[in-house]
């Protein structure tokens, strides 16, 4: 399996089977700090419709369509806020579970709000937590910790943050996050860069950094 953090809160993943699966790609312009996508992928799953999140016109189809095993995907309703979508309407948690990898991907979207003991059930343990972490839009660094202890992940990755030269003014940066996790010291902290080969065999917190800064 292979993981590339594009930006903001679209990622790029190969399975090991070849499929690849693209996580809400933003359009071009919309993320200060952040260029095109520009990437190829079998399936693109967004979390709901606002343009730095959804773009399927961004990503290109592969040149030979996927003909092997497909991985499962679940998508559980969630909202974009703290008051039942009243404020930024509602976010789609995607669910990804590939036998082939023995792994089950968990990207929260735009969350703003608690998980039920439902929705929880569907995604404790699960092998990579990809989480949004910069506030304002979304939880921040704070419930994204507590989240991140209630769901128990093998692998977490926060996105949607700002960064030095990247990122909307409105959100903060993942240091607290970081921190957090720190304090609680039940996870290797590893600096990944933009892209990673495999998943950890321990609990980690995988700092990736944009593979699309300008």
């Amino acid at each position: 399996m292979e993981i590339t953090y594009v930006g903001h809160a679209c990622f790029l993943i190969k399975l090991s089977t070849g499929y690849s699966i693209c996580f809400d790609p933003y359009a071009s312009g919309s993320v200060p700090g952040l260029s095109d996508t520009d990437i190829v992928a079998d399936s693109v799953n967004c979390s709901h419709k606002h343009s730095d999140h959804y773009d399927f016109d961004s990503v290109g189809a592969p040149e030979k369509p996927y003909a092997g095993d497909l991985p499962e995907f679940e998508y559980i309703a969630s909202f974009h806020d703290e008051v039942q979508g009243a404020k930024r309407g509602t976010n789609t948690i995607t669910v990804v579970t590939s036998a082939a990898d023995n792994a089950k991907i968990v990207h929260m979207g735009d969350i703003g709000c608690d998980l039920t003991d439902e929705q929880l059930s569907k995604i404790r343990g699960c092998d990579l937590l990809l989480i949004p972490v910069g506030g304002f839009f979304t939880i921040d660094c704070k419930k994204a910790f507590e989240m991140t202890c209630l769901i128990d992940p093998k692998a977490v990755v926060p996105m949607h943050f700002r960064g030095a030269s990247f990122g909307y003014d409105q959100i903060g940066g993942r240091e607290e996050f970081v921190e957090l996790i720190k304090s609680k010291g039940d996870r290797k902290i590893v600096e990944a860069g933009s892209v990673i080969s495999d998943l950890p065999d321990v609990k980690t917190l995988l700092l990736m950094d944009p593979l699309r800064i300008l």
